[in-house]
């Protein structure tokens, strides 16, 4: 992680805002370039509420823990002051494997950063330690522009990522809920849920959504799967156009089933739906077809 040459050379003050510097003790023997590690008491330490990770598996901390009390916290975390405490700015699963352990003091660089500073570095962190899942990305991304008053282009310059990838990242909250979960699960990718967006229709979506967690498909097979059902669709929609005969055809025919008719196709060529509700009602139906 690039650290930041900001108050190298000017002492404790220049790092520590306000009074802060009375309940951090200054690691002397171990400084980051141009930093100054600290010594902070964990119960001045408070998570930061827009954090973008929301899901911590206790499992991965149990074991970062572990590997903390073998090796030793190998990077500190980086904390912001916010009134008598420290709020995370990076490293909240290094602050609760820590925790896990029992340890009273953490290892820690302070840094004066407002709340769009905080969120930008929270959210860079997590990415390049790719510790959020596409949708806690997507959220961020999309959190960081209204928050801000951002443009999708700008936020990328500053990621260093392009337009397009904010874009399609957060196009993925237009996806149903329940994809959605899929997506933040695991059982199906963020490519699988990028070529699911053209088909627009949310139940059709999450049929499809099942398919693929079902079958294993890829996301080549993903898009044949996609273009197939829009093709359907489009074929659906050519032959559901009535003239203005057909419609006379439709009413007429309603009438004389009592029942929803549904005329697909043209004049030339096209197929009739009578709709029956129970096996009483399709045998009526067939009554009636059969005096004709």
């Amino acid at each position: 992680m690039k650290m930041v040459k900001k108050g190298l050379g000017k002492g404790l003050g220049a790092l520590i805002p306000g009074n802060a510097q009375s309940v951090a003790t200054e690691k002397k023997q171990e400084e980051f370039p141009g930093e100054k590690i600290l010594l902070i008491p964990t119960s001045k330490i408070i998570s930061n509420p827009d954090q973008p990770r929301k899901d911590f598996s206790q499992e991965k901390i149990e074991e970062l823990a572990q590997s903390i009390k073998e090796n030793g916290l190998i990077q500190p975390i980086i904390v912001r002051k916010n009134k008598d405490k420290f709020q995370i700015v990076a490293g909240e699963r290094r602050f609760r494997a820590c925790s896990l352990l029992g340890h009273k003091e953490i290892e820690g660089i302070i840094r004066d950063f407002d709340d769009e500073k905080t969120s930008r570095v929270a959210l860079i962190e997590n990415i390049q330690r790719q510790d959020l899942n596409p949708i806690e990305e997507a959220r961020a991304y999309k959190s960081l522009i209204e928050q801000h008053g951002l443009t999708q282009g700008e936020l990328g310059e500053i990621l260093g990522k392009s337009r397009s990838s904010i874009t399609n990242a957060i196009r993925l909250l237009e996806l149903p809920q329940s994809v959605i979960n899929m997506v933040t699960e695991g059982k199906i990718s963020m490519g699988h849920g990028r070529a699911l967006l053209p088909l627009e229709n949310q139940k059709i979506i999450l049929e499809c959504a099942k398919e693929i967690a079902d079958k294993g498909l890829n996301v080549r097979q993903t898009e044949a799967l996609v273009k197939k059902r829009l093709e359907a669709k489009k074929i659906e929609e050519i032959f559901k156009v009535e003239s203005v005969e057909l419609a006379r055809i439709k009413e007429n025919l309603q009438t004389i089933f009592s029942t929803k008719v549904e005329i697909r196709g043209t004049e030339k060529k096209g197929k009739i739906e009578l709709e029956y509700y129970n096996l009483d009602d399709l045998n009526r139906i067939l009554e009636i077809i059969d005096k004709k």
